[in-house]
């Protein structure tokens, strides 16, 4: 079955199931406790892991030795994750982060500084030199990336997903970058600004690559004549059967003229945007929100917000803490959480080895790829022995 076909729109669903909703409907975080059937999970009602920097890849030796002149702590910049694909596919990764820079006319990446003082020619490929947003993670210093273009990283997630239509929602976790003043005075690349004007390219570029079927947007979690807070906390997330085969952009950075340049032109709860912003609670957009220490105090923070109905994402590991010991207590504090997206550097066995370790960031064996939250997933929905997703 396609995907056009197996989804036909969270907005329309969502819609159609409100007489089924008036207890939800009425009581604040009631969508997350109501007892219900497996086909009623919601997709915030589970958890799954996600990836740190999804598109990293180190730089060559020869910059690597440039880097430790430069900046003392470069050696937390040395790991390299696999393809999107082979994420998504084979170490069971359900949530990818991407560092996006904004090339209106194409080129402005395309010969880093420290590239050039290692006596290297700039990085093949025509992609560098192509007008579109670019992913990377520090602009003239720390530029590998396994997928320059941002159209080209999420035709690589769309391609896998549409092979994979069955797949629990996928967030794709953006920060939106800008060039280090440093390394401007040094003669590298100025990044435009943010302005609300780029934040609509930017839209448009995600809309390009996914159609609406594809995805869950605010407007998809909004409900009329009320915010997307009152909305998430009074009838909570799509069901996770409507949104499967679909994936929902949410935006890292807190800054706040960003964040008031995406909500500008009467846009406060997101209406007409692809992004759910990082929101404290209160705001008319309040859905989803960054906790990425899940320690301590964080741990019960996330917990909270989960409980009422927030969308959360938090870090099982940062930066090479756990990577050279191998401990593994701040993993099962993010697990425990409830946060629904945890990020690591390290999802699959041996790549902390070069640290000294075994530590790898993973769901506990056999509960699948996507397993029930641990606070939020109602008992009924999540017979034992069966994940959302295997």
């Amino acid at each position: 079955m396609s995907r056009a076909v197996g989804r036909v729109g969270v907005r329309r669903r969502v819609a159609l199931g409100l007489a089924g909703c008036l207890l939800v409907a009425l009581v604040p975080g009631a969508a997350a406790q109501a007892p219900s059937g497996a086909g009623a999970l919601r997709m915030n009602q589970v958890q799954a892991m996600a990836t740190h920097n999804s598109y990293h890849r180190e730089v060559s030796f020869a910059e690597q030795r440039l880097m430790a002149r430069h900046d003392p702590g470069f050696g937390t910049l040395l790991y390299s994750h696999a393809a999107l694909p082979v994420q998504l596919e084979r170490q069971r990764v359900r949530g990818i982060e991407l560092d996006v820079f904004p090339d209106p006319e194409g080129g402005l990446y395309a010969d880093p500084l420290i590239r050039r003082a290692a006596g290297l020619p700039p990085p093949a490929g025509p992609e560098w030199r192509k007008p579109g947003f670019k992913v990377l993670h520090w602009a003239d210093f720390d530029y590998r990336t396994h997928c320059v273009t941002l159209r080209g990283c999420l035709r690589q997630v769309r391609d896998w997903s549409q092979r994979s239509p069955g797949h629990a929602p996928v967030p794709v976790l953006l920060e939106l970058k800008r060039t280090d003043p440093e390394w401007e005075r040094r003669g590298g690349a100025v990044s435009p600004p943010w302005d609300t004007a780029m934040l609509d390219a930017l839209d448009a570029e995600l809309r390009e690559v996914f159609p609406e079927s594809a995805t869950v947007t605010p407007d998809d979690v909004r409900r009329a004549g009320e915010t997307l807070e009152e909305s998430v906390l009074r009838h909570g997330w799509p069901r996770l059967a409507e949104a499967r085969g679909s994936v929902m952009f949410l935006m890292d950075n807190d800054d706040a003229s960003l964040q008031d340049a995406y909500r500008a032109g009467g846009r406060e709860s997101l209406q007409g945007r692809m992004l759910f912003t990082d929101a404290e609670p209160g705001r008319p957009d309040a859905a989803f929100m960054k906790v990425n220490d899940p320690t301590g105090a964080g741990r019960e923070r996330i917990r909270k917000l989960v409980e009422r109905g927030y969308y959360v994402r938090t870090r099982s590991d940062e930066p090479l803490t756990q990577a050279r010991g191998g401990g593994t207590g701040r993993l099962r504090d993010a697990l425990a959480s409830g946060a629904q997206m945890v990020s690591t550097d390290f999802p699959v066995p041996g790549l902390a080895a070069r640290y000294g370790s075994d530590y790898v960031a993973e769901l506990p064996p056999g509960e699948g790829t996507v397993r029930c939250n641990p606070v939020t997933a109602p008992p009924r929905a999540c017979p034992r022995g069966h994940p959302p997703e295997r």
